[in-house]
């Protein structure tokens, strides 16, 4: 359950704390981290809890499977009056102590056992699967607000510039270097800036919403979370496809869970199979039943001993159609742990290569903006000496504020493609320790 112990390293105080998580109302004041945004939201989950409680409920019931290797032992007590002829007879009473053990069974108890801790490791397995797909879709939420966040200052800066652009055509004009049309373009692009800057704030509020909702709070309340390294996603950290399959294959949840079921279809088929063989018990019982009279002396003690051996000799088929059921059950379960494994290698390879396209990208985004800043630096200054016109610095500004977005939105693609990878070898706490194991 190595997998498991994974999981809870992300839950601190998830479960333990869970009601004290539950209780708090709103958000933490101070500045939040990645981390501690995930494990907010891993404390106060419904989902992560109740797949945790699934585990609970298996683990539970394997060791429950242990029973069946210690004494079988019950008891009983009784008081009965007859009735005869329109009258009642005398009070019989009695007790009895019965005691049985399994001697040897072909070894069924213990198939059954392996197939109930192999389906707590399973379920095990899908509680880390949960716990990690959870903290994927908070590390989006995250980067989205971050992304968003960086969108309302690139248009504060904007804004900025246009509103530099306006002052600067209304000297001229009332200097008379320039045509009144200047001015009313200049009004245009500040009032497109102002439009943005609404827009950029209004997807700032949705973003931050969302990512309340992932915590468990209401969507209206405010959160401060911090900006993420900007070492992250260099080249050098990337592995190639193979070092990733190995990768999951030591860590991906569902692959794990997949061989887990498979093991515990196959000790189900076996245990079905060992029930038709004979099983031996030693038995044993006493009884006491008293006199009526409790002066006579003649209370009755008796008991015996015994071995017992029994075995299944017809049962309308169902013996034969159950071992062949459980043996289909065994066979589906191998082909959907090699339809997971497909599944995985093809997650591995489109997250790889996601995230080596998201670093062209950034590579390529940040040339652009570096480019369209001193254009736009350039071109703004030709315009003060009569060397540009109006046009050319609203295209210049309109090349800024695309590259500037580009450049967000490609910084924070790059974080969630990373998460991705991460998420698709099966240990996404490497997103979160900077990529180390």
């Amino acid at each position: 359950m190595k997998k498991i112990l994974i999981a809870l390293c992300f839950i601190p105080s998830a479960v333990m704390a869970a009601d004290d998580c539950s209780s708090i109302k709103n958000v933490p004041s101070g500045e939040m981290t990645l981390e501690s945004v995930i494990n907010m939201g891993l404390c106060r989950n419904p989902q992560t809890s109740a797949a945790y409680l699934s585990s609970q409920v298996a683990r539970l019931n394997k060791n429950a499977g242990y029973s069946k290797y210690l004494p079988s032992i019950s008891g009983s007590v009784s008081s009965t009056k007859s009735y005869q002829n329109n009258e009642w007879g005398q009070w019989s009473n009695g007790a009895s102590l019965s005691a049985s053990y399994l001697i040897f069974d072909f070894g069924k108890r213990l198939s059954d056992l392996n197939a109930l801790s192999a389906t707590w490791q399973a379920t095990g397995f899908d509680y880390d699967e949960t716990v990690q797909n959870y903290v994927y879709s908070v590390i989006g939420a995250y980067y989205a607000l971050l992304n968003a966040n960086a969108d309302v200052i690139t248009a504060q800066s904007l804004k900025t510039v246009a509103q530099t652009a306006k002052d600067t055509a209304d000297k001229k004009f009332k200097a008379g270097a320039v045509a009144k049309a200047d001015v009313l373009k200049a009004d245009t692009t500040l009032a497109t800036r102002n439009l943005e800057m609404e827009k950029a704030k209004n997807n700032r509020e949705i973003a931050k919403g969302n990512l309340l909702s992932k915590l468990s709070f209401p969507a209206n309340q405010n959160i401060k979370i911090a900006d993420m390294p900007s070492d992250f996603g260099k080249a050098t950290e990337n592995k190639n496809i193979d070092e990733l399959i190995a990768w999951a294959e030591k860590s991906r949840p569902d692959l794990l869970s997949a061989t887990a079921n498979r093991e515990a279809a196959w000790h189900r088929r076996n245990s079905v199979f060992l029930s038709n063989l004979p099983s031996i018990s030693a038995t044993g019982s006493m009884s006491y039943n008293p006199s009526p009279d409790v002066y006579s002396g003649n209370n009755r003690v008796s008991g015996n001993i015994g071995i017992r051996a029994s075995m299944p000799l017809f049962a309308g088929f169902a013996n034969l159609y159950g071992v062949r059921s459980a043996t289909a059950s065994y066979e589906r379960a191998k082909e959907q742990e090699r339809a997971t494994s497909d599944s995985a290698v093809l997650d591995i390879f489109t997250a790889y290569q996601n995230y080596k396209t998201a670093q062209t990208l950034l590579t390529q985004t940040e040339t652009l903006l570096k480019s369209a800043t001193e254009n736009e630096r350039v071109t703004g200054g030709m315009y003060k000496v009569g060397r540009a016109t109006m046009l050319d610095w609203q295209t210049a500004q309109a090349d800024l504020a695309n590259a500037q977005k580009e450049n967000n939105a490609a910084k924070y693609e790059l974080f969630t493609k990373r998460a991705a990878v991460a998420l698709a070898v099966g240990d996404i706490q490497a997103e979160l320790s900077g990529g180390k194991k």
